[in-house]
């Protein structure tokens, strides 16, 4: 379908809460009321699209009625309905969890603003049908997510994000130099346009080139190695919120943009990319684990745990296989939901002490005096990470496990099923040590109150509903998503109706 309003409204919405909010800046509880109204609406705008791109097709909007490739063309295919689902849902938690928070920083006129860019940053990313607009709504992810971490309460937020900035520029260079060795090789920025180009065979000097740095962009925008060095600093000291967010979502445009590029653009050179996307996936799964079993703070532990994560991610587009890319993809979207709630978890523990830590040598037998039920979610969400059933993280490791079998590369495969196996170590480590254990006299003091589980709770509710009731559904609606990825020219078609060029 053309045009097609829930498509818009899932992208602008966020952005018409933003500017609302900075109208009503002088009243924080409005504007974040606002917030959770404005994220709730692009979330139901999310679910009517996801619907309607499986039940229909691919779901195209010109902005401005211009014809592609002349003007902005928004494109909702399978893939990127799926993802902009996830991004609009878990930004939702993130809203409810500020909406109790508190955080000296939420109160700022900007953050509810900032907050909101962001969600825009990330939907258009997975929205837009060419590259520069891509372009466009990264760095406006970025820049929202800086900004946020920058007044954060933590002493060493400034410091983390000009870390970012300053890594994060890198990333823009090869994005901007891999753009710019598209356009001066094809003449146009429009994915389906350049997809169509290449599947005729011909191989631009420039093509090869300009795939390799639009992969190192996308690699550093997910924080995979040897471009990993700016994440645990900056995840740490992060609101928690935007923690969440960074290690569950933003992390998955790069994992997005990978998934375009081996599926729609550059179909021949995948098989080389594909081994290459193997290699730095084991390299981040054992580094990461490793990692997260050596460090001394609980959110710190999740950011190396996310470098971990995406590695098996990046291992199932490796296989490239039909079973390994649903693995793949399965295991992206529910590591969203666990690593969110995970990190909002932590994030309350670290609302209960006096000097807000979630430093192991300060929080040792701190869950004894908070709220039982605090405990237990964290169990049950440590669990979900490392796959243990029902959760959902189970059904992601057992997905992505058939398509090792596929494969036939056993040798990475007993890698990722004993990296699954420290995930379980330090989770349980890390619970015992905080909810467990005596206090020590290092324990900090604590406070009668802290931020509210309420939105990590529906969180973990959604991930034990996604292992059990709707594990099936979700694994046929990665399937459908992955048949179409398989043939590009169903998206090529739905940008292109009456044919290229016309």
């Amino acid at each position: 379908m053309a045009n097609n309003p829930l498509l818009l409204g899932t992208l602008v919405t966020p952005l018409i809460g933003a500017i609302a909010a900075l109208i009503f800046a002088k009243s924080n509880r409005l504007q974040r009321s606002l917030a959770v109204l404005t994220g709730l609406v692009a979330w139901v705008f999310s679910i009517a699209l996801l619907v309607q791109v499986h039940d229909i097709g691919v779901q195209t909007y010109a902005l401005g009625n211009w014809t592609p490739p002349y003007g902005i063309i928004l494109v909702a295919d399978p893939l990127g309905a799926l993802f902009a689902f996830m991004v609009t849902t878990i930004m939702t938690g993130g809203l409810l969890y500020t909406f109790h928070s508190h955080d000296k920083c939420m109160t700022y006129p900007a953050f509810v603003p900032l907050f909101l860019l962001m969600e825009v940053g990330l939907v258009g990313a997975m929205f837009t049908g060419d590259l520069f607009t891509l372009f466009v709504f990264m760095e406006l992810m970025v820049l929202a997510s800086v900004s946020l971490t920058a007044i954060s309460d933590d002493q060493y937020g400034l410091e983390a994000a000009l870390k970012y900035i300053l890594i994060s520029s890198m990333g823009t260079l090869f994005l901007l130099l891999g753009i710019a060795a598209m356009y001066a090789t094809f003449g146009t920025l429009n994915m389906a346009q350049i997809a169509q180009i290449l599947q005729t065979g011909d191989r631009p000097f420039l093509a090869p080139a300009s795939a390799l740095m639009l992969l190192c962009a996308f690699l550093l925008k997910s924080a995979v190695f040897p471009f990993h060095f700016w994440q645990p600093d900056f995840h740490t000291t992060a609101p928690t919120p935007i923690s969440a967010m960074l290690s569950s979502i933003v992390v998955k445009v790069g994992v997005y943009g990978i998934l375009r590029l081996v599926t729609l653009l550059f179909i021949e050179e995948a098989p080389l990319l594909e081994r290459w996307l193997s290699t730095l996936g084991i390299i981040g799964i054992i580094f990461g684990s490793l990692g997260a079993l050596r460090t001394y703070n609980a959110k710190r532990m999740l950011a190396y745990s996310t470098f971990a994560q995406i590695g098996f991610i990046l291992v199932g587009i490796g296989w490239g296989g039909t079973l390994a890319l649903i693995g793949a993809i399965v295991y992206a979207f529910n590591h969203a939901f666990i690593k969110s709630s995970l990190l909002m978890l932590i994030g309350v523990v670290a609302s209960y002490t006096k000097i807000k830590t979630a430093n192991f040598a300060d929080i040792n037998g701190i869950g004894r005096r908070l709220p039982p039920a605090l405990g237990w979610l964290v169990l049950l969400g440590g669990l979900s990470l490392a796959g243990v059933p029902p959760f959902n993280g189970f059904i992601s490791k057992l997905a992505l496990i058939q398509g090792g079998v596929e494969s036939g590369d056993w040798q990475n495969l007993i890698i990722i099923v004993g990296a699954g196996i420290l995930t379980l170590m330090y989770m349980i480590r890390a619970w015992q040590r905080i909810f467990q254990q005596n206090p020590l006299g290092s324990t900090t003091e604590t406070k009668p109150e802290g931020d509210s589980f309420f939105a990590p709770l529906l969180l973990i509710l959604v991930c034990l509903l996604l292992g059990t009731f709707f594990a099936e559904p979700l694994i046929h609606l990665v399937s459908a998503t992955v048949e179409q990825m398989q043939d590009p020219n169903l998206y090529i078609s739905a940008v292109y109706p009456n044919g290229l060029g016309q």
